[in-house]
């Protein structure tokens, strides 16, 4: 899939308060996601039959196609921009998060920003006037921080979409190929299926060069690290987890580590790391400061660390790992290429 270059931008690990510290803040990300009785493609509002979305195991019946959108994160803004949708959305949130890519920011200028580091309270979200609202994980629903819930935006006459990976029980198993099911499902419920099948053919045919490319070499091992100051995390589970493995990488975290079992990601020691001594090392960055202080911390805590010997440090975007976003699709080949230069 070819699309610009995504700036790199602050990790929702971090957002959501002071970083992988506040992990269980975050688990709020399971069921999966689909669509039923599916539309003909409008490219606007207007009406039509009822459609019914499965999303994280509840039935949301969208009874016209929706005209008042809200994208409760970048990813998502982006996502619904690609869609097309872009003249039905009356709001977007966590803007100070992460920048849109460039060829979006003169389309997204006139959309009203309803927050900037954190998703925005009911009352800013309701005032909008919004039919239809996308989110990346559940924590946006989360009433006991002053955000509007699942069941409030329903008595408010709102339907609410959570990508399928950041459904709360899906958090510890999603895939990249959960992408497809949220354009499958998006753009049925927005009217949009030709925007939307275009976006997941292209995502297809980068996910398919990049399983060629690394077909039949030898697997690299690789951890997947988060560093904030001095604090280490690993990631072990989730859709993190599933992009190392589609670049062709073998984790040194997984699943099946206690560190893991509740979690996709857990606070380490230096020396659990180096025990591991992978062959190199993805981390997440959301500035070009973040990404050389990372390096500096990397460089300076790991000098005998197989992956820093051999300079095989991969920054990627913390924003292109959020559930639902087409950045998932991007982690996946600028990771390929990381671990197998040459194949690219």
């Amino acid at each position: 899939m070819t699309r610009p270059t995504r700036p790199t931008h602050p990790s929702r690990l971090a957002v959501a308060g002071a970083g992988l510290a506040c992990l269980g803040l975050l688990a709020l990300t399971a069921c999966g996601s689909g669509v039923t009785e599916p539309q003909d493609d409008g490219q606007g509002a207007g009406g039509r039959q009822p459609t019914v979305v499965t999303n994280c195991g509840r039935q949301v019946e969208l009874s016209t196609t929706p005209g008042a959108i809200v994208g409760l994160s970048p990813s998502q803004t982006e996502l619904l921009l690609r869609l097309g949708v872009g003249e039905r959305m009356v709001g977007q949130a966590q803007t100070a998060t992460a920048p849109l890519p460039q060829d979006l920011r003169e389309e997204a200028k006139d959309i009203p920003v309803l927050s900037q580091d954190a998703p925005p309270t009911r009352e800013v979200l309701l005032q909008a006037g919004p039919d239809f609202v996308v989110a990346p994980t559940a924590y946006e629903f989360t009433a006991e921080q002053g955000f509007a819930s699942i069941e409030q935006l329903d008595q408010a006459g709102v339907a609410a979409y959570i990508a399928t990976g950041g459904c709360e029980d899906r958090r510890m198993t999603g895939t990249v190929d959960d992408l497809f099911t949220d354009l499958d499902s998006l753009g049925r419920a927005l009217g949009v299926t030709r925007a939307a099948t275009q976006l997941a053919e292209e995502a297809q045919a980068t996910l398919d060069d990049v399983a060629e490319r690394v077909a039949g070499r030898q697997p690299v091992t690789v951890a997947q690290v988060y560093v904030e100051g001095s604090t280490l995390s690993a990631i072990g589970a989730g859709i993190e987890y599933d992009i190392i493995r589609r670049a062709g990488g073998e984790n040194v975290f997984g699943p099946d580590d206690a560190a893991f079992a509740d979690f996709f990601a857990a606070q380490i020691n230096p020396e659990t790391l180096a025990e591991r001594n992978p062959q190199a090392l993805v981390f997440a960055v959301n500035s070009p400061e973040h990404e050389q202080a990372t390096r500096d911390y990397l460089t300076r805590t790991f000098p005998d660390l197989d992956a820093v010997r051999n300079d095989r440090l991969i920054a990627i975007s913390a924003s292109d790992v959020y559930p639902g976003t087409l950045g998932n699709v991007d982690a996946v080949a600028d990771i390929a290429a990381g671990l197998y230069p040459r194949a690219f």
